[in-house]
């Protein structure tokens, strides 16, 4: 959802390492908190950071955490690379959330939602209108798949959670709403500026030397 702005003040460059760190540094409070069963990322985004996140989640018996995907854009791409700089160019934001892939239940099991504690990965909360648009459609699915239980089968099914996991919140007033008694953790809170995200730029080394620079 990054890219690359015109001002140098109005964006954000963050590198592979910082991402990862920064995502290290929340992952214990996130286990502690919360230790989720599975992950869903919010593609393209919320890939590198589940993947990342998964390895400090690792169970005690060393299996990983699944990981599936949905896809969800909002943001409007407003060109394509820069020949000369090798940097991608800024997308601005969209006004509705375009659905382009979702989960493949049929991979989950006879339940596949009911009874986990399920993490939603993204790399940014910028307006929350992805995230929020995402927790209610899981949460419209959750209670699909309840209802198509006997009643008697309900009531043994343990409580569905739900939490979101961003790399990075910004300080700004929100257009979307993530729904009570959904857990919150970001790994760093930002000012509202445009990120930089090393997954979208063609030419990592100079991505990586200006991110040096700020």
């Amino acid at each position: 959802m990054g890219a690359h702005g015109d001002a140098a003040v109005h964006k954000y460059k963050v590198t592979y390492q910082d991402i990862h760190i920064t995502i290290g540094n929340t992952a214990k409070r996130i286990k502690e908190e919360f230790n989720p069963d599975i992950m869903i990322a919010i593609g393209g985004g919320g890939f590198f950071p589940a993947r990342v996140l998964r390895t400090f989640l690792k169970s005690d018996d060393h299996k990983n955490i699944p990981i599936q995907a949905i896809g969800l854009s909002l943001y409007e791409d407003l060109g394509h690379f820069n020949g000369v700089e090798g940097l991608a160019n800024e997308e601005k934001i969209g006004k509705e959330v375009i659905r382009t892939q979702w989960l493949d239940f049929s991979t989950l099991g006879n339940r596949p939602l009911l009874g986990r504690r399920i993490l939603i990965v993204d790399e940014v909360d910028d307006s929350r209108t992805t995230l929020g648009y995402a927790v209610t459609e899981l949460q419209k699915d959750i209670e699909e798949q309840l209802a198509k239980l006997p009643e008697e089968k309900r009531a043994s099914i343990p409580k569905t959670e739900l939490a979101v996991f961003v790399v990075h919140n910004k300080l700004k007033e929100k257009a979307g709403v993530i729904p009570e008694g959904v857990a919150y953790f970001s790994g760093a809170d930002i000012q509202d500026l445009w990120v930089d995200y090393p997954w979208e730029q063609q030419d990592i080394l100079l991505h990586d030397s200006l991110a040096a620079k700020q």
